[in-house]
């Protein structure tokens, strides 16, 4: 045993520490236990609420995905009612000249004051899309709601500036819807470019509006088709209400996972920032113009069948051909949406047009203006896609607002013109007038750039 002498005094050490240092050793593993058990206690406890966790998670995506697809079925109902609108006018129009006594360029105002809500919707999309937002833009009062005044309006067949005025609040209305809900597609993340078609495919929907419009144009009541239009807008105004309640965009994609998109630096100039975009003024101009045609063809030519080529009452069951082969081009053909194929539908329509023009066949004609329509349909959800693809994703709610409404007054001021001339030349006219539009449309597309702007 080793010693220690202090002050000639001899100590035996260990004797009175070695249980001291026994007793401390065994706290010490008896804490390094209890240590060991918290954590795998611990580590039990959060893999059970990862795991609940993730759970909760896998769910709420689940919640997500459902609610994604209800708004975008809401959007398609939208597009679907602007759709029957434009399907509706070509086979009344005849009816609407016997009932009022008007020549073609009187009648053709319909087209002036629809121009006139159209241009004035999309001016005041980008204005008012700042201060109250895509929900209440979309449907609280400005939207939805002026639709449902218009075709109030409508139906009543009140005399013809008041039967007028509809069209242009209806054209408003329309405006602001269809430059929100493009606006909103085009912001979303999951496969924005099959939506788009899928959304445009449902507009041409148009088909179904001249089958009923064809019957109601040979009943006393004729008028009364705007209240199958205004059932049609109720619906409308009621699912979005209850789908979007009045929330801004952002907030709308945030409800199904999505965050809010690139901001810019000087978000108050808006409106100086799109219109100095040159890319903006030509896809504005290009769609204007397409829409022009797709309208021209499906509203005057249900008149230069019946009076060129003979045609009959139940002549309006080609505008539907024309309208059903729209959502047929903007379905079958979305799997080659590049910019380029454009050129080429337009060529094949250019050509089919020649055969509607100088072949003198009823039925011939008619599946002519068919396939015509199929090859038109893919064009506007490629034009919105290229939009996404080239502007500045700060941009591009209110570009494509401006573009699509700007666009939509091509559904007016085309038509109109076509009444004007034929007024003056006869229906015959209508022929060479879509071939110079087509071509003209091409140009337009030709000029608009390939690429991306590049932004700081």
């Amino acid at each position: 045993m080793q010693t220690t002498i202090v002050d000639d005094h001899t100590v035996s050490c260990h004797p009175t520490v070695d249980p001291l240092l026994k007793e401390k050793d065994q706290k010490d593993h008896e804490a390094i236990q209890t240590r060991v058990a918290d954590q795998r206690s611990s580590a039990s406890d959060t893999r059970a609420a990862s795991i609940s966790d993730l759970a909760d998670l896998k769910a709420q995506t689940k919640r997500q995905r459902l609610l994604a697809r209800v708004q975008f079925a809401t959007l398609c109902w939208t597009m679907y009612l602007a759709g029957w609108n434009d399907g509706t006018t070509g086979p009344l129009l005849p009816r609407i000249q016997e009932v009022y006594g008007l020549n073609f360029t009187i009648v053709s105002l319909i087209f002036v004051f629809a121009c006139v809500g159209f241009l004035s919707g999309a001016f005041s999309n980008i204005f008012l899309d700042s201060r109250f937002g895509f929900g209440k833009l979309l449907h609280y009062c400005l939207g939805s709601a002026c639709q449902v005044i218009g075709y109030a309006i409508e139906s009543a067949a009140l005399p013809f500036p008041a039967f007028v005025l509809g069209y242009a609040i209806n054209g408003f209305g329309m405006a602001l819807q269809d430059a929100q809900a493009n606006g909103f597609v085009a912001s979303l993340k999951d496969n924005p470019e099959a939506r788009m078609g899928i959304l445009h495919a449902v507009r041409a929907g148009a088909l179904s509006s001249p089958l009923v419009a064809t019957q109601f144009a040979q009943l006393p009541h004729w008028s009364f088709h705007f209240l199958c239009s205004l059932g049609v807008a109720l619906i409308n105004t009621v699912l979005l209400v209850v789908v979007f309640g009045l929330k801004p965009q952002d907030e709308c994609l945030a409800q199904i996972g999505q965050p809010a998109g690139e901001k810019g630096t000087s978000e108050s100039n808006q409106f100086n920032q799109i219109f100095r975009l040159r890319e903006v003024h030509l896809l504005a101009f290009f769609i204007l113009v397409y829409v022009g045609v797709e309208v021209t063809v499906g509203g005057w030519m249900v008149t230069y069948i019946i009076d060129v080529r003979g045609g009959g009452a139940s002549s309006g069951y080609i505008s539907s051909g024309f309208f059903g082969g729209l959502m047929i081009g903007r379905v079958a053909l979305l799997w080659v949406g590049e910019r380029r194929v454009l050129f080429i539908y337009a060529v094949l329509a250019i050509g089919l047009q020649l055969v509607v023009w100088l072949v003198p066949s009823l039925i011939g004609g008619g599946v002519a203006i068919s396939i015509i329509g199929i090859l038109l349909g893919p064009m506007y959800p490629i034009a919105m896609n290229h939009t996404v693809r080239i502007l500045p994703e700060w941009l591009l709610t209110g570009s494509i607002g401006w573009i699509a409404g700007f666009g939509q007054a091509g559904s007016a001021l085309f038509p109109f013109l076509t009444g004007a001339i034929s007024s003056k030349a006869g229906i015959e006219s209508l022929q060479p007038l879509l071939l110079s539009m087509m071509a003209f449309m091409t140009v337009l597309w030709a000029l608009v750039p390939t690429t991306a702007r590049r932004t700081e």
